[in-house]
């Protein structure tokens, strides 16, 4: 086990954490988290934090704008000591793209420099989606044929990385392709739909119990970034009555959850789970698969 990596995948309240604190309990290993908004600090309720110990939660001030290309290697670097240590790094992630630059070499574009991402947006909003994409199209054909002129977020970081002499197209390809950085068993937690909504509910309802109304105005005193303005529920918590907040947010994690459950079944070597049932069975048959398995993705 010491030379091998688990990544842990599934749904928002699939119960990825509790799952991954059972799996603590029957072997040496640590959690490294794979979810662009535990990144931050600031929004433990409304990011549904884990009270387990995982490596890369909270590293961030909400003000920063987080990314992909920072994050890797983080991740890559945790990875590398947890296994030189002789533990195995348990990859715990909901965020599609952050749980495979954990796992793998992605060639990921930087960063973009300060006030870059700022001054294309400017551009877009200053001049027009179509605008903007006629000029993307000049500049990278390639990335600007897989990208619609009103999704402005892409168009944004496609103009930056066209400028900075990369291309978005190349990363969106190899999403799904290429090897691991170690050998790796890829686990998806398998959960029923009508399963996951009823945990949703109840997982919103605890939120607000918790006093996530209070953590969100707190939130939005320390400015955050644009990245962090993207953790769902801040708007809805933000500016709706409770009843409403708390429907809105259900509904927007339902839509979410969904979305991973599709993301989740094109991982090359995925071994679905069951995880419709307590967290320690579910922990009891991955830590038999590591265990047993044979032929495991290698680098």
């Amino acid at each position: 086990m010491a030379e091998r990596v688990v990544g842990l995948f599934g749904p928002t309240a699939s119960g990825k954490s509790d799952v991954a604190a059972a799996v603590r309990e029957l072997m040496p290993a640590e959690v490294v988290s794979a979810d662009a908004m535990q990144v931050y600090a600031g929004l433990p309720i409304l990011t549904n934090r884990s009270p387990h110990p995982e490596r890369l939660v909270g590293i961030f001030p909400l003000s920063h704008v987080a990314s992909v290309g920072e994050y890797a290697p983080l991740a890559h670097a945790s990875i590398d000591e947890i296994l030189a240590a002789g533990k195995t790094p348990l990859v715990v992630g909901g965020t599609g793209l952050y749980f495979r630059a954990a796992l793998a070499e992605l060639g990921l574009p930087p960063a973009p420099a300060s006030g870059e991402r700022e001054r294309w947006e400017r551009l877009y909003d200053k001049d027009g989606a179509a605008a903007a994409h006629a000029r993307l199209a000049k500049l990278d054909p390639d990335a600007a044929a897989r990208i619609h002129a009103n999704d402005r977020r892409r168009v944004v970081r496609a103009l930056e990385l066209a400028e900075a002499g990369h291309s978005l197209a190349p990363r969106r390809e190899s999403l799904f392709g290429g090897a691991w950085r170690h050998p790796t068993l890829v686990v998806g937690l398998d959960v029923p739909k009508p399963e996951l909504e009823r945990r949703i509910a109840e997982r919103t309802q605890r939120m607000f119990d918790a006093g996530v109304e209070e953590e969100v105005r707190g939130a939005l005193i320390a400015e955050p970034s644009v990245t962090a303005t993207k953790v769902i529920g801040l708007h809805e918590v933000a500016t709706l009555p409770r009843e409403e907040a708390m429907e809105a947010l259900a509904t927007r994690t339902r839509r979410y959850a969904a979305y991973q459950r599709k993301w989740m079944r094109r991982l090359e070597g995925l071994v679905m789970v069951a995880a419709d049932r307590p967290p320690e069975e579910t922990a009891a048959e991955i830590v038999a698969l590591a265990r047993t398995r044979e032929h495991l993705p290698r680098p």
